[in-house]
């Protein structure tokens, strides 16, 4: 069921389901909760209490914020949490990897744990000879930067092309799903106002952040010319010994949807340690 928090005049949407220690997972731009539609039950199952939330302009929450960077939507994760009283471990992919390192940093007494998926949490710069020699960084890059530019649905559904690799068995379902989605009037420009935030604000917090994080990069995700270096960023801007990085071999951008049973596997003992120490 579905169920709403407000946040001024807007609304965030989200669902609630098993009982035990609270995980909330937050996807990434221009996606909604469903991204997470394996990784929910199966958390679900091994005994957490699971919230899936759509992020400020995505999937069934409200148009019209102020602002769509990654401080604004740790600001809504942490009402998240207050709401539904944590503390929570945070599962955060793409934007909401940033938006989690943020979450951690400002609320350390609600969040104990950060999962990142292929997270944007630094300042990024184009690497032109990535672009040259690594194809699926150009071809990623120009279906986003057509996307960010010019608004195209059929350049974000190129990038997701590419972005999994692999597509899950119900794939052609998801993509019409998502292309629904983005066709209502003002999805594709959130999408857009968020391709245009700086990661920087989540760099400038990782030296902040006190709980065990780990990072999760696809070692085919197009974001990147080099993944596990990105990956290796993270993690020596991250006080010594909080941070751990895994690259799952033949994962794109969106390896919780991709490659369910390999993040679950990587999950699960994280949220023991997590929950343990909190």
């Amino acid at each position: 069921m579905v169920e709403h928090l407000s946040i001024g005049a807007n609304t965030l949407a989200y669902d609630v389901t098993g009982k035990g220690p609270l995980v909330v997972l937050a996807h990434g731009m221009g996606d909604s909760r469903h991204s997470y539609r394996f990784i929910a039950p199966a958390l679900a199952a091994a005994g957490y209490r699971v919230a899936s939330v759509d992020i400020r302009g995505c999937g069934d929450s409200s148009l019209g914020w102020d602002g769509y960077s990654r401080t604004d939507i740790a600001g809504d994760l942490v009402a998240l949490v207050r709401r539904l009283g944590g503390p929570a471990v945070i599962i955060g992919q793409s934007i909401s990897g940033g938006a989690a390192t943020i979450a951690a940093a400002i609320a350390p007494d609600l969040i104990t744990g950060i999962i990142e998926l292929a997270p944007f949490t630094r300042t990024q710069s184009v690497s032109l000879g990535g672009l040259f020699r690594v194809k699926r960084y150009r071809d990623g890059s120009t279906q986003l930067g057509m996307t960010m530019m010019f608004g195209s649905l059929s350049s974000w559904k190129k990038y997701l092309h590419l972005a999994y690799p692999t597509k899950p068995v119900d794939w052609d379902s998801e993509l019409a799903r998502i292309e629904a989605k983005m066709s209502e009037p003002g999805r594709m420009q959130a999408l857009q106002a968020m391709c245009k935030t700086d990661p920087g604000d989540a760099g400038a917090q990782l030296a902040n952040v006190k709980c065990p994080v780990l990072i999760i990069e696809g070692s085919l995700d197009p974001d990147w010319a080099d993944p596990r270096a990105e990956g290796e960023k993270i993690i020596a801007d991250l006080p010594s010994g909080l941070g751990e990085l895994v690259v799952i071999e033949g994962a794109g951008h969106y390896v919780h949807a991709q490659m369910p049973n390999e993040l679950m596997a990587l999950t699960l003992p994280f949220l023991t340690k997590t929950t343990a120490r909190a």
